[in-house]
This record gives structure tokens, sequence and C-alpha cells, in this order.
């Protein structure tokens, strides 16, 4: 049921999908946009804070989330633990839109999932 939700909730939605979304390559930009402020998914209850002490907490439809990120070669990369479930390590393509971010993992090349920022 968890890997089921999980996927729902980091698969882009359609309307994330037509918007005009600019790359953020830099980790000090990244920082810029997420620090003391909370990624909500749009859809599904998912609240993450990213830490500039390289931590992630939040929660995730209802299970808590806790991890550690990094800045390799211009992605976000993380590794995450979901309600005791290991999230492997992954690096993912940013890019934001107003008040959205977008994750789109291995490198831009897979799913994404699209928060506000708050």
């Amino acid at each position: 049921m968890k890997t089921l939700a999980l996927s729902l909730g980091l698969t882009l939605t359609a309307g994330a999908a037509f918007a005009d979304y600019a790359p953020v390559t830099d980790e000090a930009a990244f920082m810029q946009l997420v620090e003391g402020r909370e990624l909500r998914h749009r859809f599904y209850p998912i609240r993450l804070v990213v830490q500039n002490d390289g931590q992630v907490t939040g929660s995730a439809v209802g299970w808590d989330v806790a991890g550690t990120w990094s800045w390799q070669d211009g992605y976000f990369c993380r590794e995450l633990v979901w309600g005791g479930d290991p999230i492997p390590f992954n690096c993912q393509l940013v890019e934001v839109n107003d008040d959205l971010i977008r994750f789109t993992v291995d490198q831009g090349a897979g799913q994404a999932a699209a928060f506000r920022l708050r």
C-alpha cells in the first residue's frame, strides 16, 4: 500500500507538466528557494523540509520521512527512509516555476513530482 501511495504521490501531475519550468543547477540557488520553506505536494499529503545541514524531514501519506541530501554535478541527490522503508539514493533534476519546484528522478530521465514552496 505504501509503495502505491508513494508512486502516486511522486508522479507528475498533468497541470504541472504544461508549466514552464527553469532548471536549477546551482546549490546556492536551490538553497535560496527551499531554505526555511516547506515543500508540499499539490494533491497528496506530502510535506518535506530540505535543511541546509544536509537533512530532509517531513511526512508522506501518514508516515515520517527522514534522510540526507547533497548537491552533486548540478543535481539534488537524496537518500530517504519513509515509514521505516528505505528509498534508495537518487540524483534528481530540479526545476522551478514561481512557487512550484519539480524534482525529476534519474537526473531528469524518470518520473517527476511537483511541490508548492510554502
